[in-house]
């Protein structure tokens, strides 16, 4: 029921004509609140890197990392929101959408660069969704995750209530330890908390 609600809640918000890809310039440096520059810089992309963007919305954070990685694969919930990707997306030919559920859906290759902002919070089992990024990294493979300061439990629009799972950065550094990620980076942002990790080797793992 609650993944229903939620695709739900992000189809009636392209219905209402919400789209951050398509704000002005204002409102796209107030998103940059939760990840910006520095969120991108981190994920040292180049021409040969592989990427995944888990909560790809209508293509905001997309739009600046396409031209900048060798093939970008990001998946979402709502089926709305990835015909409006598709729309936003479509001058860059290196990009692979996907309309699913990130912690159910089978994917058949890894990425060298895995990233998400603002959809950590409606993952209610935030291990397992952690321990799946690390399968799904390359070794050396990074992975970018911006997590919301804010502790409600609620996205209260109004006409809904939209349950969701707060984070924290002390729950988050256990879960990639435990995936056996090594944290290389923290820093915040003005409306979020950002951990940097990357997959060593298996060899290097327990050394």
């Amino acid at each position: 029921m609650l993944i229903r609600d939620l695709i739900e809640h992000y189809n009636k918000l392209i219905d209402e004509n919400n789209d951050p890809a398509r704000d002005p310039k204002p409102l796209r440096d107030y998103m940059d609140k939760w990840d910006g520059e520095k969120f991108i810089e981190s994920m040292q992309l180049d021409k040969s890197k592989s990427a995944l963007e888990i909560g790809i919305g209508t293509g905001r954070l997309a739009i600046k990392v396409a031209p900048n990685c060798k093939s970008l694969c990001g998946i979402d919930i709502s089926e709305k929101t990835i015909q409006r990707a598709t729309e936003n997306l479509s001058m860059h030919k290196n990009i692979n959408l996907i309309c699913g559920d990130f912690t159910s859906f089978e994917f058949e290759e890894q990425f060298d660069v895995i990233y998400s902002s603002l959809t950590f919070m409606h993952i209610q089992d935030k291990l397992s969704a952690i321990q799946k990024i690390s399968t799904l990294l390359t070794d050396n493979g990074f992975f970018v995750l911006s997590i919301d300061k804010s502790q409600n439990e609620y996205i209260d629009m109004g006409d809904r209530k939209i349950k969701i799972y707060p984070d924290n950065p002390h729950d988050i550094r256990s879960y990639l330890s435990i995936s056996k990620l090594k944290i290389i980076n923290e820093f915040e942002t003005d409306h979020a908390y950002v951990t940097v990790s990357t997959k060593p080797p298996l060899c290097k793992q327990y050394h």
